[in-house]
C-alpha cells in the first residue's frame, strides 16, 4: 500500500505509464498569489524588453556579446581584460540564487524565471484565451481536426510565432547590441541574410520551447530543480501541504454538508483535486516537495478557495517549512544561511571595490616576440615593442602619447607621434624605446611608461627591456 502511493517518485509528472509524454492542461489559476505574480511579471517582462535600449553613460545596460567578448552588466562596460570581474559577478549571482533557495525553496522558479514568466503569463494566457480554460482544452484535444480546432490551432501558431520572433529580436539586442539591431532593421532584411538566418533559428526554438516543450524545460533540461535536492532542508520555506491538518488520523475525505469530520478523524483535505488541476507541471502538492514543483503558488491560491467555499480554515497549502509544520516551529536565519550570507557580503565589497579601483584604459605593452635588443650609435640600446590600448569608455581619447617614466630616454612611434583611442575601441601598434646604456642596470631592465592624453597621464603599463650583460 505504502510502495503504492510512493509511485509518483518512480517516474516525472508529464510522463505517463506507457513512458509517453502526458500532456499538461492546467486550470486558470486566479487568487491573491497570482495577482502578486502578474505584477511582478509585468515588471520583469518590462525590464526584460526594455533593458538592451536603455543606456547608462552612453553604455547599453545589459548586454552580453559573447562573440566579441564584450559585456555590459548595470551600465558597467567588461572587457577580455575584466575578465576576473565578470566571473566575480556570475559567482555573486549563483550564490544569491543558493541563499534564496535554502531560505525560500525555488521561489526564484515561480517568480522571477524568464521561462516560468514568459510561459505562465505571456502564452498559457493566450493559450487561454484562444482555447478556453483546462476543460474546454481537453476538449478541444481529443476532437477531430474540424473548422474549429484548425482556427483556434492556427491563430495560436501564429500568435506564439510573432512573440517568439519578438522575443528572438531582444534576446538578438542582448548578444549584439540594440544599436545595431535597430541598424540592421532600418538596413532591410536582406541586406544581413545570415543575422535574418539566426534570428529565424532563435525563433524557433523559442516556439518550440513555449509552443511544445513547455514545462519540461523547467524538469528535464533545468539543472536547478535537482540543485534544489541538494540545498533545502527542513527549515527552507517552501510551498507546502500542511499533512498534519489535511491528512488527521482517519485520511483525505470528500466533503459532506453537514458532516463533522473532525469527530469522524479525517482530515481538511476533502480529496477535490483542484491542487492538482491548477499545477503548471502536473503534480500532486499532497505528496510533498517534489522536483517537478517551482513554487508558483497556483496551487495555494486554488486551495484557499475551496476552503473558504467549504467553510474551512485557509492555508492548507502554504509557505511553509517542514519543521513548521511538524513541530509548528517560526523561520530562524540559521548558521548555513549565515554562512552563505557573509560570503555573499564579501565578494559584493570585493566587487565594488574592484570596480571603483578599475581603470578606464588598459594598455599592454610587450616586447616583440624573437626580437633582441639594437645597439645604435652614442652607446644608445633600442628594443621594439607591441602596444594595445583598449578604451572602456564612450568618449573618444585624444591626442594619445608615450613617455617613459622610471628611465631617461626616448620613445618613437612606427606611424604617428599622437593619436586617438576610439570610444568602446582599441588602438595598438609598435613602438620604439631608446636608452642610453649608462642609464641600465645589468641585462634586464624594468620600464614604467606612462600613457598620457595631452599633458594628462591616464595609466601606467610596464614592460622589460633587454641591454648587453657585459655593459654595467
Amino acid at each position: 500500500m505504502a510502495q503504492d502511493q510512493d509511485n509518483f517518485r518512480d517516474s516525472i509528472g508529464t510522463i505517463n505509464e506507457d513512458g509517453k509524454r502526458a500532456w499538461i492542461f492546467p486550470k486558470k489559476p486566479s487568487g491573491k498569489f497570482y495577482e502578486y505574480r502578474k505584477y511582478v511579471s509585468y515588471v520583469l517582462l518590462a525590464f526584460l524588453f526594455l533593458a538592451p535600449f536603455v543606456k547608462v553613460n552612453g553604455n547599453q545596460f545589459l548586454m552580453f556579446n559573447v562573440l566579441e567578448r564584450r559585456f555590459n552588466i548595470f551600465g558597467f562596460p567588461f572587457w577580455p581584460q575584466d575578465f576576473h570581474l565578470f566571473v566575480i559577478s556570475m559567482i555573486i549571482g549563483v550564490i544569491f540564487i543558493a541563499l534564496f533557495t535554502v531560505a525560500f525553496g525555488r521561489i526564484f522558479c515561480g517568480w522571477m524565471c524568464p521561462q516560468t514568466i514568459f510561459m505562465e503569463m505571456v502564452f498559457r494566457r493566450i493559450e487561454f484565451w484562444i482555447d478556453g480554460d483546462r476543460g474546454a482544452q481537453i476538449r478541444l484535444s481529443k476532437q477531430p481536426w474540424n473548422a474549429e480546432k484548425i482556427r483556434k490551432r492556427g491563430l495560436k501558431l501564429i500568435v506564439f510565432f510573432f512573440i517568439s520572433f519578438l522575443i528572438a529580436n531582444v534576446f538578438l539586442a542582448y548578444l549584439i547590441g540594440s544599436d545595431r539591431l535597430i541598424e540592421y532593421i532600418t538596413d532591410g532584411p536582406l541586406q544581413h541574410v545570415s543575422t535574418l538566418v539566426s534570428l529565424l533559428i532563435f525563433t524557433a526554438v523559442f516556439y518550440f520551447v513555449f509552443a511544445w516543450f513547455r514545462e519540461q524545460v523547467c524538469i528535464i533540461a533545468c539543472p536547478y530543480g535537482r540543485m534544489q535536492g541538494v540545498l533545502l532542508d527542513n527549515k527552507s520555506i517552501v510551498v507546502a501541504y500542511d499533512h498534519k491538518r489535511g491528512e488527521a488520523e482517519n485520511g483525505r475525505k470528500k466533503f459532506r454538508k453537514g458532516e463533522d469530520r473532525q469527530a469522524l478523524g479525517h482530515g481538511d483535505c476533502i480529496d477535490c483535486f483542484q491542487c492538482v488541476n491548477v499545477c503548471p507541471t502536473g503534480i500532486d502538492i499532497r505528496n510533498g516537495t517534489q522536483l517537478e514543483c517551482v513554487n508558483c503558488t497556483a496551487c495555494i491560491d486554488e486551495c484557499d478557495t475551496i476552503m473558504e467555499k467549504v467553510n474551512l480554515p485557509k492555508g492548507l497549502i502554504r509557505y511553509a517549512s517542514e519543521d513548521n509544520i511538524e513541530k509548528k516551529s517560526k523561520f530562524k536565519f540559521t548558521p548555513r544561511l549565515k554562512g552563505y550570507t557573509a560570503v555573499l557580503v564579501i565578494l559584493t565589497g570585493i566587487l565594488i571595490g574592484m570596480l571603483f579601483l578599475r581603470n578606464e584604459v588598459e594598455a599592454n605593452i610587450l616586447r616583440l616576440p624573437g626580437q633582441l635588443y639594437e645597439h645604435k650609435e652614442n652607446n644608445i640600446i633600442s628594443n621594439v615593442y607591441t602596444y594595445k590600448l583598449v578604451n572602456k569608455t564612450t568618449k573618444d581619447i585624444p591626442n594619445v602619447s608615450f613617455k617613459l617614466i622610471s628611465h631617461k630616454g626616448t620613445i618613437n612611434l612606427v606611424r604617428h607621434e599622437l593619436f586617438t583611442v576610439p570610444a568602446q575601441g582599441l588602438a595598438e601598434g609598435t613602438l620604439f624605446v631608446e636608452i642610453n646604456n649608462s642609464a641600465l642596470e645589468g641585462d634586464k631592465n624594468k620600464l614604467s611608461i606612462g600613457v598620457y592624453s595631452g599633458d594628462k597621464l591616464i595609466e601606467t603599463a610596464t614592460a622589460r627591456f633587454l641591454a648587453p650583460r657585459s655593459y654595467k
